[in-house]
């Protein structure tokens, strides 16, 4: 039920048990319409205590699950019922095993991840209104949301490694304007692995991995992929690789 390219910002998610078809597991998605800090209603010792990366996650909750872990629920009919009844959209996400409590959290954050994108694009075709426009012109169209802001909104929505994935496209990008001496090209693209970067915990080395990216030779190709690599380690908790690499950073910037 509902329109993906006209998402309302709330949902019902549903996923079949893979032992039995007919048992119905569920959660419930929102995007919230303004952004939503939890960072300023945790206690000050708990706050003390979470990783920075964590705290800024906190201060910019763009996708929300409740709960967050798909539970066995009603029947199909009775949900599909409900959704009607509250206008929800309904998105079936497949099956699941009822048994594998880590699969049916993960489902639910690449589900809301998803959402929230169709969500994103769909905000981008609404149209701003000025707040000093008088009362009778306010269903006249308005400015719409400029690249930068959509820009952001995108990097909002994004996991860590969605970010890196990004950060190794334009680094690509970024060789190519070097190899081609497309100024142009080669500023715009700095700015934005600039913009991914800054969204990323400083343990990614993410504004190094930018500037090496930037560097016309040979070694800086090299440099930014050993980063490149060294912040998937870290993603997936791989820790032994990571001195090696360490090593070879060094090895390079010593050149």
């Amino acid at each position: 039920r509902g329109n993906p390219q006209a998402p309302k910002g709330h949902a019902i998610f549903i996923a079949r048990s893979t032992s039995d078809p007919k048992i119905i597991f569920c959660t419930y998605c929102i995007v919230p319409p303004t952004p939503l800090s939890l960072a300023k209603y945790l206690p000050s010792f708990l706050a003390a205590q979470l990783p920075p990366e964590e705290l800024r996650e906190a201060a910019n909750v763009n996708v929300m699950p409740i709960p967050p872990m798909l539970e066995e629920g009603s029947s199909l009919e009775h949900l599909q019922m409900l959704a009607d009844r509250r206008d929800d959209d309904l998105c079936d996400i497949g099956t699941i095993n009822p048994k594998d409590e880590g699969a049916r959290m993960q489902r639910v954050a690449e589900g809301c991840q998803e959402y929230g994108q169709l969500y994103l694009g769909y905000t981008l075709t609404f149209e701003q209104v000025s707040s000093s426009a008088p009362m009778d012109q306010i269903d006249e169209p308005s400015i719409p949301l400029d690249d930068l802001d959509a820009e952001e909104l995108l990097l909002q929505t994004m996991t860590d490694r969605q970010k890196l994935t990004e950060l190794g496209k334009l680094v690509g990008m970024a060789r190519y304007a070097v190899e081609g001496h497309d100024t142009n090209l080669l500023q715009e693209t700095k700015r934005r692995m600039q913009r991914i970067a800054g969204r990323l915990a400083d343990k990614y080395r993410g504004l190094e991995l930018t500037n090496s990216a930037m560097d016309p030779g040979e070694r800086g190709a090299k440099l930014a992929e050993l980063y490149l690599e060294r912040g998937f380690k870290l993603l997936d908790e791989e820790y032994a690789d990571i001195p090696n690499i360490e090593r070879a950073i060094r090895e390079l910037q010593n050149q």
